[in-house]
């Protein structure tokens, strides 16, 4: 006999609840490896989505669910999982159709004992060097995996582990944390390291879709189900079957959506709009939100029970000012791609820039710092960037930790024009960031006609193609 296999896990799936017990108890001791049982189809989806197996042995025939379709299921949802078939002496070809749609061997009733052990034992020991070669693997692409996500503090770190953990399961996650903490990323990062990651990945920015719109883009409709309805539709929760579906700012959606969205969670299946029929559906979920859900269950805008079937998986998104010595690192990060994405030559932080992002309260977190990095990289004079470049006060009051005495030796007319200069370019250049590069979102913003805007662009030299992605 072999040595035995340690710290490996089996699923057995039968519905011959004898059967299950006889080989829970006699493959135990030789296989050396923990094993868990399900009766059927849908209680060993249930058992795999909360459990990591090694090897899954399963009957092919049984009721409502046979080992086929469980087969077929498995392999999408964890394609490197290892499954062995059980199949009558009798059913041979159905057996080699299985292999064929990707189980690794298959065993005839009734077992040979030995025989039965060696053939488990080949079986999990693939299983080992596919976990190993996904580990290595996994090991050579970690930092492509968070490299936008950057971070070295603890509780970074910790975030890196918990983002491991959670994406070795199929259950749903819900990530909360401030606006601009990297929450799409971080559900990004979620899917590439899963079992699904070869499957879609679909976001959906709940907030910027009008609700009567919504949920015929998240479930899709029929020809005729409305007004304007020529033809059927697929929704977002089909385009993303086999993958991942990323729920952005969940806290923002109607109550209506909500109960739409928690019969989705409890039943796997979705109804078009028009359809007489539900689809079902193989998609994890991944939501977000920079709310606190638990105010707003208070406030009866936020159903509780869909809030529990959300928060099965917490991943909290920590601000930067939880992470402040992790600032100088994410500021080079930018402030290198940035120059890069702009065709502008590299440029540096000054000290007293440094300083004031060490101490500033970041309430747009990262997306806050990179507008303000992308400002200073636009419109400073030379090739350091300085509070007055991007318009932060330092802790004197002045952009600038000590007043400008060039300026002030200067005659009115000249140094008034350089100050609004100085304005014009932050201000402005400020707003077509937010913008995108859009001049009539922009003027709309400050209060101006866009044609007196675009005058005071022409006056100071500021494009706005240079703000446009």
């Amino acid at each position: 006999m072999k040595a035995k296999l340690m710290a490996k896990s089996l699923l057995i799936v039968d519905d011959e609840k004898d059967l299950l017990h006889l080989l829970k108890r006699s493959l135990a001791p030789d296989l050396g490896c923990r094993i868990e049982t399900a009766s059927s189809g849908k209680e060993a989806l249930d058992t795999i989505a909360a459990d990591n197996f090694d090897l899954v042995l399963a009957d092919i025939k049984m009721p409502r669910m046979d080992g086929l379709e469980l087969l077929d299921i498995i392999k999408k949802r964890y394609p490197d999982l290892t499954v062995v078939m059980m199949t009558a002496f009798g059913q041979i070809d159905t057996a080699v159709e299985a292999m064929k749609y990707g189980a690794y061997d298959f065993i005839t009733k009734p077992f040979d004992h030995e025989a039965l052990v060696v053939r488990l034992e080949k079986a999990l020991e693939r299983s080992s060097l596919l976990k190993e070669n996904l580990r290595l693997k996994m090991e050579c692409r970690g930092d492509s995996v968070f490299q936008k996500i950057i971070g070295k503090t603890p509780i970074m770190q910790r975030l890196f582990e918990t983002i491991k953990m959670v994406a070795n399961t199929d259950l749903t996650v819900l990530i909360t944390g401030e606006s601009g903490t990297g929450k799409d990323l971080t559900g990004r990062a979620i899917h590439a390291l899963s079992p699904r990651r070869h499957g879609p990945y679909v976001s959906v920015n709940c907030p910027t879709v009008p609700e009567q719109i919504l949920e015929s883009e998240l479930f899709g409709y029929r020809k005729g189900a409305f007004t304007h309805a020529t033809q059927n539709k697929v929704g977002l929760f089909q385009e993303a079957d086999g993958g991942t579906i990323f729920l952005d700012e969940i806290g923002d959606i109607s109550p209506t959506i909500q109960t739409k969205l928690l019969r989705v969670l409890q039943e796997k299946e979705i109804k078009p709009l028009g359809s007489p029929k539900s689809v079902g559906i193989d998609v994890r979920i991944i939501a977000s939100t920079n709310q606190n859900l638990t105010a707003k269950i208070r406030e009866k805008t936020f159903r509780e029970d869909f809030f529990y079937r959300l928060n099965v998986l917490p991943v909290r998104m920590p601000p930067l000012r939880e992470r402040a010595e992790d600032i100088p690192l994410i500021a080079s990060h930018l402030l290198e791609k940035h120059c890069a994405q702009l065709n502008k030559p590299m440029k540096r932080f000054s000290k007293d820039l440094m300083d004031a992002f060490l101490v500033r309260h970041w309430e747009g977190n990262v997306r806050e710092m990179e507008n303000i990095i992308i400002q200073g990289i636009m419109f400073s004079g030379d090739d350091e960037i300085h509070p007055r470049d991007v318009g932060i006060q330092t802790t004197d009051g002045a952009s600038g930790s000590t007043p400008d005495e060039p300026l002030l030796k200067q005659p009115y007319k000249q140094a008034k024009e350089k100050m609004l200069r100085q304005f014009n370019s932050a201000f402005i250049g400020r707003l077509l960031i937010q913008s995108g590069g859009n001049v009539t979102q922009a003027a709309r913003q400050c209060g101006l006609e866009r044609q007196a805007l675009q005058q005071i662009m022409r006056r100071y030299g500021i494009k706005a193609d240079d703000f446009r992605k």
